[in-house]
């Protein structure tokens, strides 16, 4: 499977989906970005059960913007429309695949059920500060 292209026109469609979604935040300026494009896409004919994203962020300013992109290249991992990684720099192949099993072994309930007690905590901070 070939990596797609996403934009702001198409990033909601690409992204709200069950399963991995895999993003590649890279500017075609970057040695680093361009070192790690062949990584990513070997990684994606390996990995043909996820979606592998690519965003210029010279070109979708905007996108890059709203996710907080402050280097590149910047990975992201979504499962089931739940941000569950993000870092900054390249990885070797070796961690694409570890990282993408870690992700796969992944108890989404109990990621959803963390993230609700930590959003529960947030607000409870924040009533006892009101």
């Amino acid at each position: 499977m070939a990596t797609t292209a996403a934009t702001t026109a198409n990033f909601d469609q690409l992204t709200d989906r069950d399963g991995i979604v895999l993003i590649d935040w890279w500017a075609p300026w970057c040695g680093p970005c361009r070192a790690f494009a062949p990584v990513y896409e070997s990684a994606s004919d390996r990995h043909t059960d996820v979606t592998f994203l690519k965003v210029n962020t010279d070109e979708q300013q905007e996108l890059a913007e709203a996710f907080m992109i402050q280097a590149v290249p910047t990975l992201m991992v979504f499962r089931d429309r739940v941000l569950v990684f993000a870092q900054p720099g390249a990885v070797s192949g070796a961690a694409l695949d570890e990282l993408i099993r870690q992700v796969r072994a992944l108890d989404m309930d109990e990621v959803r059920r963390e993230i609700e007690r930590a959003e529960e905590q947030l607000r409870s901070q924040e009533a006892e500060q009101d």
